[in-house]
């Protein structure tokens, strides 16, 4: 080893005396010997300085975005209006499946805010013949699972089994749906287990930001309702639990989707079956919001914090617009993608923050474009500049060749790779129908993506990502942020 570090020595020195090296004032004192290891790895680094650099390696070109195939599948409905995608997928014996009821927060009334959640949560403790025990052994036994959870626009029942037990399990879901046993031995648990669900997420910045984000878009929308406070879950009560299910359950707002590998003739049977006795109920509706567009700059104090966190957005089209996939396209190259131009901007360049994104929230005929960044608070005024300026130069600037290629190149290989799984299908046709879109949304996809051109791109930052229209949320410590807001408004342009 001592060997070694003279000969680096000894190489490092020939180098230093070399034409072109950096002339150094000799030392006035003579400095302590540095340690061994200390000085062969000096060595090593100044020895490595000199070496030509490695030539970068260009990445192989990638293969041609292949289309999207939507499996083969048979599609049937009921006497009472329920509806039925079977998609046979895959060699692996398992199948999934999704139940869907057009059911969720958008349809609950003023007063009783979250009690579809409540709903949620008393149909997974069993049914008029089973306990929730029972129920979660059953399900195991098929190899599979259960869970249900609750949105905006709806109640879905994600499931899935090894394949022999699908028209079991499919049996089973429509017992869950048709006979909960809604206890109230167990709703003062499950209140409970709500309050400590809201009272969390109240108390991130996150959740702060995005609430009053959605309500200056969305108003007195269900879209727009902050989250439940204590006192309005602990009044709600089991009679108006029961009543949101027979009000809003219903056979023509339920799909029933199964993909994977199963016998088709027996599941159809058993989907028939099992579901023939639900009562029509309620024919599918949700009310359309109307979004509003301010242009305001809201904020929020969290004294002390050493990050702001940033919502800018505002309403944009929808996937039933002509419009929408082009603005998919144009939101990844701005900041939806991890090498889009915002993310580069704030993150890699300036470092403000360490994973800030864009992103297309959408509802039935109704969606919004947002940024999303939790910042230093001390660069949150910066953060908001450099969004702006990343819009803008977009608006006046179309994207190279390249630089969308590489864009439509990741989009169409997340959307292929997000549709190769059962439960990535059977999402997709659920989107498909609550939406009120055609298959070719799916099948075409691909090809409108790579269709999308470079002015295209610009134009769509220019129709709808306005920064003069955008709300601003900024929820962080006021004292320190609010000169900077100051300073950003100023610079702005006149709010619409």
């Amino acid at each position: 080893m001592k060997k070694l570090v003279l000969r680096l020595l000894s190489a490092a020195l020939v180098t230093a005396g070399a034409p072109g090296a950096h002339a150094q004032k000799a030392p006035t004192k003579t400095k302590p010997a540095a340690k061994p290891a200390t000085r062969a790895a000096g060595v090593a680094k100044a020895v490595a300085a000199q070496a030509p650099a490695t030539p970068k390696q260009a990445p192989p070109e990638g293969s041609k975005p292949r289309d999207f195939a939507l499996p083969a599948k048979e599609d049937f409905t009921l006497d009472n209006g329920l509806k039925a995608r079977l998609v046979p997928f895959g060699q692996v014996p398992k199948v999934s499946m999704l139940v869907a009821i057009q059911a969720g927060n958008v349809h609950e009334a003023a007063n009783e805010e979250s009690v579809a959640d409540l709903l949620g949560k008393l149909m997974q403790e069993g049914t008029a013949s089973m306990t929730a025990t029972q129920l979660a052994e059953r399900v195991a036994r098929m190899g599979g699972s259960l869970y249900i959870s609750v949105g905006l626009d709806q109640t879905v029942l994600w499931a899935s089994c090894l394949s022999e037990y699908a028209p079991e399990l499919a049996t089973l879901m429509a017992d869950v749906v048709q006979h909960p046993a809604l206890p109230a031995s167990e709703l003062p648990r499950l209140k409970s287990d709500l309050k400590r669900q809201m009272a969390l997420s109240r108390a991130q910045p996150g959740t702060q930001a995005r609430m009053k984000f959605s309500h200056a878009i969305y108003g007195d929308h269900p879209y727009g309702r902050d989250l439940p406070t204590d006192a309005q879950i602990d009044a709600l009560t089991l009679e108006q639990v029961q009543n949101f299910y027979k009000n809003q359950f219903g056979a023509q707002r339920t799909s029933v989707y199964v993909a994977g590998k199963f016998d088709a003739p027996a599941l159809r049977q058993a989907i028939t079956t099992a579901w023939a006795g639900f009562p029509q109920g309620p024919a599918p509706k949700i009310d359309i919001a109307k979004p509003l567009t301010k242009g305001d700059l809201l904020t929020q104090d969290r004294p002390g914090a050493p990050q702001s966190t940033i919502v800018v957005g505002l309403p944009v089209v929808d996937p039933s617009n002509p419009d929408y996939i082009r603005l998919r396209v144009m939101n990844s190259l701005l900041g939806g993608s991890f090498g889009s131009r915002i993310t580069r901007n704030i993150r890699e360049d300036k470092g403000y923050t360490y994973s800030p994104y864009s992103s297309i929230g959408t509802h039935y005929r109704t969606a919004t474009w947002t940024e999303t960044a939790d910042v230093t608070t001390g660069d949150t005024g910066n953060s908001l500049r450099e969004i702006m300026n990343e819009v803008e130069r977009l608006q006046k600037d179309a994207p190279s060749a390249d630089e969308l290629r590489g864009i439509q190149n990741y989009e169409s290989g997340m959307f292929v790779l997000r549709n190769s799984t059962p439960d990535g299908i059977i999402g997709q046709l659920n989107t498909l129908d609550l939406h009120g879109l055609p298959e070719s949304f799916l099948t075409e996809q691909v090809k409108n993506i790579n269709a999308v051109t470079p002015q295209q791109v610009s134009q769509a930052a220019r129709k709808y990502i306005r920064p003069e229209a955008m709300t601003i949320v900024v929820v962080g410590d006021k004292k320190v942020v609010d000169p900077q807001l100051k300073k950003f408004q100023a610079e702005r342009k006149k709010p619409l």
